[in-house]
Parts: C-alpha cells; structure tokens; sequence
C-alpha cells in the first residue's frame, strides 16, 4: 500500500488537496471510533476503471450509518459520484477506495449529542492484501486467542471503525508469530472470520461458509463469491463451521474487498488439502477475475464505469 500517487481526497462536498484533508484532534470519531466505513475497488477494464458493486457498498454504509445514528448528509447518488470524481482526478486505473462517515469536533462526552458527522473520500493504489503471490501460492493463518465479539455486544453486519480494533490485535498477534492473517472464534468456539475477511471451506464439491447467524461482516465479495460459485455449477451451503471443518477441509480460502479471493493452505501448521491452492478456489479466482475486468458479461452490472477526468477538471 502507498499513498504516495494520491493526490486528492473529496471530504464534506468538494475535492482538496491530500495534505490539506484534515480532521480536528478533538474530533469524536478520532476518541471513540465513532464511524462507519466501507472499502470499494476499482479495476482496470477495457471501457475504463469501473468500481466493483459500488451500489452494494453504498447500501451498506447507509445501513451502518444508521445503526450507529449517523445521518449522511448526502444522497447515495452524491457519494457514488463523489467516489468516482476521486478517481478521475487522481487519474487512476485501478485503485481501492475507502469512503468514511464519522462525528466530528463539537464535544467528547461519549452520546455524540451535537457532534456534526464528516464524511471523506480516499483512494490509493492497493495490491495484494495478503502479500504478493498470496492469490496462487495461498496463504498460512493462525486461529487467533482474540475472540470475534458477539452481535449481542456490538452490531456485527455494521462496518463500523471502532469495532476493528478486535481485528487488530488478531491481526498484529498473528503477524507477530510470523502468520499472514488470524482467524477468530466466536465465544462458542466456532469460526466467525478472518480479522478482515469471510471464510469458505471446499469439501466434496460443495462449499461452505456462515451467515448472519453468526458473528460476521456480511461481505460483498462474499456475495459475489456466492453468486459466482453457483453459476459455475457449485453446491454453496450456509452454516456454522467449526475447527473440524477446517481440518476435514479439501480447500479453503479467504473473500473480501482487500483480501479478493485468497486461498489459505495452511492453518497453524496443518495443512489443507495438498497445501496449495484448490481447483475450486482456482476456478471461483478467475471467475471473479472475470468479472471485475468486464470480461464475463453476465456480471457486467456490478461495474460502476468511471468517467475521464475532463468531467471535473474545472476546479
């Protein structure tokens, strides 16, 4: 990750400069994690960057908005733009885009009473989450001593930013035992996700994965996932999965907007299946290849086509 070619960020209804794209220190969002975001990537197509199922991550920013009580203050449609005039004027062909809505500075008591709500546009080139030649070689996790908290506790289908600080110490923890990335357990012992992805085991052909029964993120690439697993004629079964799995399991991999579709070959030593990535992980890769690049059709409406930059070139 780099944030060295971004050169402007949209924040509160206009495009500024990176370094003026300021937040006050007595912001609520920076005491409390007070906020919401969503993490979007653009891919390099034939007609252009088109941003993939940008109207899914919209949907879900408004939906964790408003558990949380934040009230955008602006219409889906002003922040789809804003997210594709953030591209163009950083004249990327791919990137990641993260849009942000968080309470700003008025007060720091704990109810965000008056705090008025900042919302932002970020984009940067992104590659792979997990470490170059994670997608074909896969990657080796660790089933984290940090626990997915329960949806009792906080929102789970809410992408809210101070939840995240759970998925952090699993994350540091495994890179700290020399692993790519945790896998957490929920309080009863099953497996909830990664620290920032969705988890589908392979075995006989079917493939598996859990729902909002239990403590996940309900992700978009998850979605997709689904959706792409069935039109290549895979059986997809939702419930809860258990270290058993993981051990009984044939494949398994990772989905998520950052991470995309990774395998993952070995989980504290074991390994899964012959240890390297699967030929059902491999076919869902390319079939989800397929469809961020606009070359399978059938998936062509999950683009959002970014316009060139002339459109916002007169600021």
């Amino acid at each position: 990750m780099s944030f060295e070619s971004a050169k402007w960020v949209w924040m509160n209804g206009a495009c500024v400069r990176w370094d003026e794209a300021t937040v006050h220190v007595s912001a609520h969002g920076l005491h409390y994690g007070s906020g919401v975001f969503e993490g979007v990537r653009c891919y390099e197509t034939e007609e252009g960057p088109a941003l993939f199922r940008l109207d899914a991550h919209l949907e879900r920013l408004y939906y964790s908005a408003e558990v949380y009580g934040l009230e955008i203050p602006y219409t889906r449609e002003e922040l789809s733009e804003a997210v594709c005039e953030v591209v163009a004027r950083n004249e990327f062909r791919s990137c990641y885009v993260r849009p942000i809505c968080f309470y700003g500075s008025r007060s720091l008591g704990v109810n965000p009473r008056g705090c008025p709500v900042e919302v932002a546009v970020m984009a940067w080139p992104w590659g792979a989450y997990l470490g170059a030649g994670g997608q074909d070689a896969g990657v080796r996790v660790t089933v984290s001593p940090w626990l997915k908290f329960d949806s009792r506790m906080m929102p789970t289908t809410a992408k809210a930013c101070g939840q995240y600080l759970n998925s952090m110490l699993a994350a540091r923890d495994a890179a700290s035992r020399g692993f790519a990335e945790a896998l957490l357990l929920d309080a009863e012992g099953r497996i909830a996700e990664g620290s920032g992805e969705n988890l589908f085991v392979v075995k006989d052909g079917r493939v598996v994965t859990n729902d909002e029964r239990h403590p996940i993120l309900l992700g978009i690439t998850r979605d997709a996932v689904i959706q792409l697993a069935r039109g290549l004629g895979f059986e997809v079964e939702t419930r809860a999965l258990d270290l058993e799995d993981l051990r009984a399991a044939e494949e398994v991999f990772f989905t998520g907007t950052a991470v995309e579709v990774t395998p993952v070959v070995e989980v504290d030593g074991a390994l899964i299946g012959e240890g390297a990535r699967g030929p059902v992980t491999e076919r869902i890769q390319r079939a989800f290849f397929e469809a961020t690049s606009g070359r399978d059709p059938r998936y062509t409406h999950w683009l959002r086509h970014v316009a060139a930059q002339p459109a916002w070139s007169t600021v």
